[in-house]
């Protein structure tokens, strides 16, 4: 009985720890936030660092992007040919094919692109700017980071997100339409008229909805993780690999809370 207390005691314990260290970082991500919104309600956020921080988001990750477009509509179409051969009129395998993508696979397979690759990055630079004193040098000559070095990211990331989603719609639907022709022999036109048949015209704004808000997570997530790094190299390590952590943990959420709060 007493290691039944012990053990419940302990488990108690680490989910108030986990409580207390979520909250804290939802806090510091809320407060960043409104810094980032301040800044940029009253102009102070440079347009040139907007757009050299799309450039690298958004430019540099397309090839990225694309390739994971179309290895999701590939194997999206593989699959649906082989379950509906022989049971199922193939062209629904165009219907199943443009919701996968479109709902689906676009949007989070694309978060995941930039988590690895912006993300990531973003947690590790500014980390490594605050454990070098860097942040302290731009406190000392009156310069805000938050201005120069979040708000630009942050936006960035809001803007070219949803592009690059786009961009993997139709790159995973025309990989789709190309793979249930080689495979299954679906004509283009079965494929498109399937993909038509049940097409929702809320499901475009949905996709580009999420996309939004996974603009929004991923470059907050590592911004403010990279902000309250301590620690030097060990330091910058860990809290990189925890912000990626934290990043694939909240888009999974976040994708499993959009059916129930805008499908239904």
């Amino acid at each position: 009985m007493r290691r039944v207390s012990a053990g419940l005691i302990r488990l108690l314990r680490a989910a108030g720890r986990t409580a207390v260290g979520f909250s804290a970082h939802a806090g510091g991500i809320g407060l960043l936030t409104a810094r980032v919104a301040r800044a940029t309600l009253a102009g102070g956020v440079a347009f040139a660092d907007v757009v050299k921080q799309a450039y690298e988001m958004g430019l540099q990750s397309l090839p990225l992007v694309m390739v994971t477009a179309v290895l999701s509509g590939v194997v999206t179409s593989q699959q649906g040919g082989y379950q509906f051969t022989g049971s199922i009129p193939l062209y629904v395998l165009g219907s199943v094919v443009a919701s996968s993508v479109v709902l689906e696979l676009g949007p989070v397979m694309t978060a995941f692109v930039l988590i690895g690759r912006v993300g990531a990055r973003i947690t590790a630079e500014l980390g490594t700017m605050v454990v070098s004193e860097q942040i302290d040098a731009l406190h000392s000559l009156g310069r805000d980071p938050v201005r120069v070095l979040a708000a630009p990211r942050l936006l960035a990331g809001i803007l070219v997100t949803p592009l690059l989603v786009g961009i993997a719609n139709m790159v995973g639907l025309f990989a789709g339409l190309v793979a249930a022709r080689a495979t299954v022999g679906l004509g283009p036109e079965s494929f498109l008229y399937g993909a038509r048949l049940f097409w929702h015209s809320w499901d475009l704004l949905y996709s580009i909805t999420k996309a939004f808000a996974f603009g929004f997570i991923i470059p907050a997530i590592s911004l403010h993780m990279g902000l309250i790094t301590r620690g030097g190299a060990e330091g910058v390590g860990r809290n990189t690999t925890t912000s990626v952590v934290f990043m694939i943990i909240t888009v999974l959420v976040t994708d499993a809370l959009f059916p129930p709060l805008f499908l239904n």
